[in-house]
């Protein structure tokens, strides 16, 4: 099953700033919804695991995420895949602008995901309820990670 999602935010922080907190994993770790562990792997990627839960379905996903065009500090592309064992599978990717607007810093996402298995069974209003859900606490825990009330 694909889906996409897209969105943007007003971080109350510089540019800088931002782009840094991006690209720390502690910082990263403390802002994903069910991160358990994430550590760098080379000089652009991070080893991931998270929990997750969807409706009736929880599994623990373990996966790689790779940065490319990479363009500080203006954004980047984001890649990965997980696996969840009989739950399923997702991969996919994000690209991710920031830009100096008056109130500090806009970020813009736009996602492009895939998923399998149990997952995809749960069906897409499901699946996108709690995917927007998760970035929207994303978010949230990264404005009050960069500074913000």
């Amino acid at each position: 099953m694909a889906m996409t999602m897209n969105g943007e935010a007003i971080l109350p922080a510089s540019q800088a700033d931002v782009w840094l907190k991006l690209n720390d994993p502690e910082t990263l770790k403390a802002c994903i919804p069910g991160c358990q562990s994430l550590e760098t792997d080379g000089d652009h990627g991070f080893v991931a695991v998270a929990k997750v839960k969807l409706g009736p379905v929880s599994a623990t996903f373990k996966g790689k995420v790779t940065l490319s065009d990479i363009d500080p500090p203006n954004g980047y592309k984001i890649s990965g895949e997980g696996e969840g064992g009989v739950a399923g599978f997702a991969k996919g990717g994000a690209t991710v602008h920031l830009e100096t607007v008056p109130e500090g810093t806009k970020l813009t996402y736009d996602v492009e995901a895939q998923i399998g298995g149990k997952l995809a069974q749960l069906g897409g209003r499901l699946i996108n309820g709690v995917a927007k859900k998760m970035a929207d606490e994303f978010f949230a825990n990264f404005a009050k990670a960069v500074g913000g009330a």
